[in-house]
C-alpha cells in the first residue's frame, strides 16, 4: 500500500511541473543558452556589456544629442525638422532662399516669439560646426557653451568625439563581420579538405602574411583619395588570417572524430557536415575573439588617423583628435578628453572578451 502511495505521489508530482519549468531545462540543455547562462555569472563582462551597448545606441542618434540645428521648430502651428531636411529662410519669414542659419540672431528671435518655439539638442553643436564667436584663439578652452572645448579650426569637441566614436564601432563592426566571415570560410576549406589545398593555401597565407600592410596602406593613400570603404577593403584584405588558423584547427581535429565519420557513411553531403557538423562545433575560437577584433579595428582605425592615413580630414575621428592634441601640447583637452573615451571604449570591450572567454570554456559547458 506504502509503495502504491509513492508512486502516485511521483506521479502527481511530474505532472504538476509547469509546463515553463520544462521549457527551461531544454533551453539550459542548448550551447548557447548555457554560454549565455555563464556569460552573465561574470557581473563585469555582463555590465560593461551594457553600458557599451547602451552607448553605441545612444550614438546612433548623435544627430539628436549633438547638433547645430534644432531637433523641432514649432512655427505659426506647423511642426518642422531641420536635422532631416534643410528648409530655407522664407519658410520661417525670413528674406533669403537659403538654407536656414538657426544661430543667426534674427531668426533666433524669429523663432522663439509670437507662439514660436525651438527644440534644440542637448549639446547645440554639430562635428563640423565652427564656433565665431569664441573670445581666445582655438584650440578653445572649455566653456559654458563647448564643454569640452574647440579644436584648431574652432569645432566642438564633445560633438566630434560623439560622431567620432559612432564612426570608429561601426568601422569595426563591419570590419569584424568581413574578417569573421573570410577567415571562417578559408580555415573550414583547409581544415576540412586538407591535403594539398590545405599546403598550398597555407603557403599561399604565409606569403601573403608577409606583405608589408602599413606600407601598402602609404602607398593606396598616395594614389587614392583616403575614404572608409577604401580602409575597409585594405584592412579586410589581412584581418582574416589569424582567425583562419583557429578555424582550420578545429576542422582539422574535428573531421576525424566518430560522428563526423558516421555522417559520410551515411551519405550526408560534404556542405551539410560543414554547416551542420562542424562549423557548429568549431565556433568557440570565432565568438571568443569577437569583442578583441572590435577593440583592435577601432585601434587600427585611431593609429591610422593619428598618421594621417585614415578617414578623410573632416570626418570627425579620434586619431586626429589625438594627432591636433600632439601639435597643440597647450590645449591639453583635446588630448584627454580622447584619450578617455578611446581607453574606456578598449577596456570596456577587453573586460566583454574575457567574460566571453571565460563562457566558451568547455570546462564550464
Amino acid at each position: 500500500m506504502s509503495v502504491h502511495v509513492e508512486k502516485a505521489s511521483v506521479e502527481q508530482v511530474s505532472i504538476n511541473v509547469p509546463a515553463a519549468r520544462v521549457t527551461s531545462k531544454r533551453r539550459k540543455a542548448s550551447p548557447g543558452w548555457r554560454i549565455w547562462y555563464n556569460f552573465k555569472q561574470n557581473k563585469r563582462g555582463f555590465y560593461c556589456l551594457w553600458i557599451f551597448s547602451v552607448l553605441f545606441i545612444l550614438s546612433l542618434g548623435a544627430e539628436f544629442w549633438s547638433n547645430d540645428k534644432p531637433v523641432l521648430v514649432v512655427y505659426e502651428d506647423s511642426y518642422y525638422f531641420p536635422i532631416f531636411k534643410a528648409y530655407p529662410e522664407t519658410v520661417f519669414g525670413g528674406d533669403f532662399e537659403t538654407e536656414t542659419d538657426f544661430s543667426d540672431p534674427y531668426m533666433i528671435e524669429i523663432l522663439t516669439t509670437n507662439g514660436n518655439r525651438i527644440i534644440t539638442a542637448l549639446n547645440p553643436h554639430s562635428y563640423d560646426s565652427i564656433n565665431l564667436e569664441t573670445d581666445t584663439p582655438n584650440p578653445a578652452p572649455p566653456s559654458a557653451e563647448n564643454l569640452l572645448g574647440t579644436d584648431d579650426r574652432g569645432r566642438d569637441v564633445l560633438a566630434r568625439l560623439i560622431y567620432g566614436f559612432r564612426i570608429s564601432v561601426i568601422f569595426a563592426f563591419v570590419l569584424m563581420i568581413i574578417g569573421t566571415v573570410i577567415g571562417i570560410i578559408a580555415g573550414a576549406l583547409q581544415g576540412y579538405l586538407g591535403g594539398r589545398f590545405d599546403l598550398f593555401a597555407q603557403r599561399a597565407i604565409e606569403v601573403w602574411s608577409s606583405m608589408p600592410e602599413l606600407y601598402l596602406l602609404i602607398i593606396f593613400a598616395s594614389i587614392f583619395q583616403p575614404s572608409i570603404l577604401l580602409l575597409i577593403i585594405l584592412l579586410s584584405l589581412f584581418g582574416w588570417m589569424g582567425l583562419a588558423d583557429y578555424v582550420r584547427a578545429e576542422f582539422l581535429r574535428g573531421r576525424n572524430m566518430d560522428f563526423i565519420k558516421a555522417a559520410r557513411a551515411t551519405g550526408v553531403s560534404n556542405r551539410a557536415i560543414i554547416f551542420s557538423h562542424l562549423l557548429p562545433n568549431s565556433l568557440t575560437p570565432v565568438i571568443t575573439f569577437l569583442p578583441f577584433r572590435i577593440s583592435g579595428a577601432i585601434l587600427a582605425l585611431t593609429s591610422l588617423d593619428f598618421l594621417g592615413l585614415g578617414v578623410p580630414p573632416d570626418t570627425p575621428s579620434l586619431g586626429e583628435l589625438l594627432a591636433q592634441g600632439k601639435g597643440n601640447i597647450d590645449a591639453w583637452w583635446l588630448s584627454i578628453s580622447t584619450f578617455l573615451v578611446l581607453v574606456g571604449t578598449l577596456v570596456l570591450l577587453i573586460f566583454i572578451g574575457e567574460a566571453v572567454r571565460e563562457a566558451t570554456d568547455p570546462r564550464r559547458n
